[in-house]
């Protein structure tokens, strides 16, 4: 019996080791195989980047190169990424170039990969950046600048007048630290990205904005109940512990957390959960939150899939289970184990729900949760995942919403700026009976409104007859003495007119026939007078023909009826469609806001405006109309947006002009007829007017390398002064050297928390920005304006 285990395991082990020589040189070939497809690619000539974006890509991918020679294989992490990636100096470089490409301050030569632009020195700073980060003499605090304001609180006490000040600090990085915070961004993307889940949007390629409401329109299949959530809290020392944690499985640099701890401390990260909508080019959002927030909301994520296999039960899921099909009992297996261990080692066994199905969409720190089952199976879900944020990961939920049927009354959620609502769309088969009754209702309205004026023209025809007989009777050779209005004139009081005269006989005749609460004129006509003038068949043949015509439709009502869902008998099934609503109501207060409207509605010129040039008064017009077309393109109230930019909007522009230069809005019309064409672009070119107007190109529309500029919200300047050369000034974007002619004082219009409504405008710019004064080139005040930078691209610091 020895022999034969001894010989048993000699043959195991003989079958592992040729499998393993098989593996290793099936590799070997799939290694050649891919060297021998990929050399010619080397020898061709990559090329160029032609615009922004692709020259973006192209300096990111430089970095990834030198982030991935540092990954060792033997313990899968990344060793000294500080000392051999972010403090060389090309990477400092290349992620300074990145920061001025965001502020689009460089050109793209079209025969090289090269940025062209002005000889300012750039990079001068890059070799002492990196010396001091190679020999951990780097000060963060050094390298930040503090933007206070003042705030009056009234103080609940004995004395109601008292009042308290409260002092609000916004701390930005300099020019030097927000080129470390970029290429840490880079380099940390490079690390976690490609790990995170499918359900985490935002920041992301192909996962941003967009992508998260296309998936809920056409991913989540046939949803019973659905809710929100928006995750809150202001990061302390705990949460920036478990951070450095989580990202210690994959990294090995005491270097890179305590710059980040160095960073956390100075309060230059500005990582926050909630309190203002992420990705709209806001100044406080650090950029390095939202590559923290994805690392660190990917444990929710991984939760979230742990739940879902929990929830969906052996039979869940999207996948279709045909008649008794036996389900998979390696997948029962494993649900029970999570069920398992997730009751402290106890089974009290998954809750098998057929067709249980959730779905969820994460974009940043606000959550869509989505549930096809019973309400109760959504409420304990909803529970858990509560449960799990609070505890496991320390964080605050908002008070968002409930948990809402998909369909009925007040059944949309608020998600990402926009509505989520779900309509109910009726089948083909209910379809063709709606369509039958509309017709035959049409054609009996038709019928009855030629019916009553006809009759309504006799009952006219009668009543100027009757007038015609007064008046007759009031002459003597005309007058029928044997007439019963002759003899009824004998009742005529003398002197009166003879309108007067007539309608007493009118009102004699009324009260006659008994007319009560008649519609109107016409109606007493046709009913009173008409109708009994005509031959009784054919009064009869039009009533029964009406009646039967209602009969009609009340019997296809019943036939609708039948094709119901709820109906057994039923074959059909109603359809229901996902739509994405555009806060219409919103955006109109938002133009009242902005000074744009009247409180009744009706358009008005922009005062803040008028001191702006015509040229840049067109572009913060067209910055409206550019971003509202770009965001609401897929809403199911897109023609509403149109109709208020064609109505609202440009009749705001013209207004303003005409303010501007006192002339009628006609002769603006006239004057500005080219420029005002973009309010809103014509149909057939809005696409490509709107690429245009954003500086890129189709295929470069990745939301992770737009993410903050695209979808930055319009700001309000007014004019300061003019820059004379007594009191020059520069211009305020980073990179640009370029003289401002001008300088602008900013206005906080708004100071709405997340989650606000997608407007246009910027919601919650940080109150200590209020008035605060900057210069901008025309160049980059048109591009902000347009959308073409973003707040985040200025230097605040930059005014003395």
């Amino acid at each position: 019996m020895a022999k034969v285990a001894t010989t048993y395991h000699f043959l195991k082990s003989l079958h592992s080791l040729s499998f393993l020589r098989y593996t290793s040189s099936l590799a070997t070939e799939l290694a050649s195989l891919i060297e021998q497809n990929s050399s010619p690619a080397k020898s061709t000539n990559p090329k160029p980047p032609q615009t922004r974006m692709q020259l973006k890509r192209f300096l990111e991918l430089r970095i990834k190169k030198r982030v991935k020679s540092q990954l060792s294989h033997h313990d899968g992490k990344f060793h000294n990424l500080i000392q051999n990636v972010v403090s060389n100096p090309q990477t400092l470089l290349d992620a300074y170039n990145i920061i001025k490409i965001n502020s689009n301050t460089v050109t793209v030569s079209e025969n090289s990969a090269e940025i062209s632009g002005e000889d300012n020195g750039d990079g001068y700073f890059v070799n002492d950046v990196a010396q001091c980060l190679n020999e951990g003499s780097f000060d963060v605090n050094a390298n930040t600048y503090s933007i206070s304001t003042r705030k009056k609180k009234k103080r609940r006490g004995f004395d109601e007048k008292e009042e308290e000040m409260l002092i609000l600090d916004l701390v930005l990085p300099n020019l030097k630290l927000r080129v470390v915070q970029e290429a840490l961004r880079i380099v940390l993307e490079v690390i976690f990205k490609p790990n995170f889940s499918k359900i985490s949007h935002g920041c992301r390629s192909g996962r941003g904005r967009v992508a998260a409401l296309k998936y809920i329109c056409k991913g989540v299949v046939s949803p019973d109940w659905w809710f929100t959530l928006l995750v809150e809290k202001k990061v302390d020392g705990l949460l920036m512990e478990k951070l450095v944690c989580v990202m210690e499985d994959k990294i090995e640099d005491g270097c890179l957390f305590d710059l980040m701890r160095s960073m956390f401390d100075a309060r230059v990260l500005n990582f926050e959960f909630g309190g203002f909508s992420k990705g709209d080019g806001l100044p406080q959002e650090g950029v390095l939150s939202p590559i923290f927030m994805n690392i660190y909301l990917d444990l929710f994520d991984s939760e979230f899939h742990r739940l879902s296999m929990k929830y969906e039960g052996v039979r869940g899921g999207g996948e279709v289970v045909d008649g008794d099909k036996p389900s998979s009992a390696l997948r029962s297996w494993f649900r029970r184990q999570l069920d398992v261990g997730s009751n402290g080692g106890v089974g009290v066994g998954v809750v098998e729900s057929s067709g249980v199905k959730v779905y969820c969409v994460r974009f940043m720190d606000e959550i869509f949760f989505a549930v096809s089952g019973s309400r109760d199976c959504a409420v304990s879900f909803k529970s858990e995942i509560e449960n799990y944020l609070k505890e496991s990961l320390m964080l605050d939920v908002g008070d968002r919403s409930d948990v809402l049927p998909c369909v009925g009354a007040g059944s949309g959620v608020r998600f990402l700026g926009s509505l989520v609502k779900r309509n109910v769309e009726d089948s083909p088969a209910v379809k063709a009976v709606h369509k039958m009754k509309d017709k035959v209702e049409m054609f009996a309205l038709q019928k009855l409104e030629v019916w009553n004026y006809g009759t309504a023209r006799i009952g006219k025809k009668w009543l100027g007859h009757g007038l015609k007989k007064v008046k007759e009777s009031e002459i003597k050779h005309l007058a029928d003495s044997s007439s019963l209005l002759s003899q009824v004139s004998r009742f005529r009081k003398s002197g009166m007119e003879t309108d007067h005269w007539f309608k007493q006989l009118l009102k004699i005749w009324m009260q006659d026939v008994g007319v009560k609460n008649a519609k109107s004129e016409e109606n007493v006509l046709s009913k009173f007078v008409g109708e009994p003038a005509l031959p009784q068949e054919l009064t009869d043949s039009f009533y029964e023909f009406m009646k039967q015509t209602e009969k009609y439709i009340s019997t296809e009502a019943d036939s609708i009826l039948k094709l119901l869902p709820n109906n057994n008998s039923s074959t059909e099934q109603v359809i229901a469609k996902t739509e994405i609503i555009a806060p219409v109501n919103a955006i109109k207060k938002r133009l009242e806001r902005y000074g744009l409207t009247t409180p009744d509605g009706f358009a008005r010129s922009a005062n803040l405006l008028v001191m702006h040039d015509t040229t840049e008064i067109i572009d913060w017009f067209s910055g409206i109309a550019c971003r509202w077309l770009k965001w609401y393109e897929n809403c199911a109230n897109f023609n509403e947006i149109k109709l208020l930019i064609s109505d609202q909007v440009r009749k705001s522009c013209i207004r303003t002009l005409a303010t501007k230069y006192r002339i009628h809005e006609t002769e603006i019309e006239k004057r500005f007829d080219d420029e005002l064409s973009r309010l809103p672009p014509t149909q057939d070119a809005e696409k490509e007017t709107l690429n245009e107007e954003l500086g890129v190109e189709v295929f470069d529309n990745d939301e992770a390398l737009m993410y903050g500029i695209a979808y930055s919200g319009l700001c309000l300047l007014s004019l300061a002064r003019i820059v004379t050369e007594a009191r020059p000034c520069n211009c305020f974007v980073i990179g640009c050297l370029a003289s401002a002619p001008r300088v602008y004082n900013l206005h906080v219009m708004e100071r709405q928390k997340s989650p606000s409504w997608k407007t246009g405008f910027s919601t919650c710019i940080h109150p200590s920005l209020n008035k605060r004064r900057l210069g901008l080139c025309k160049q980059h005040l048109r591009d902000l304006y347009l959308g073409h930078i973003s707040l985040q691209s200025i230097d605040f610091g930059a005014w003395k």
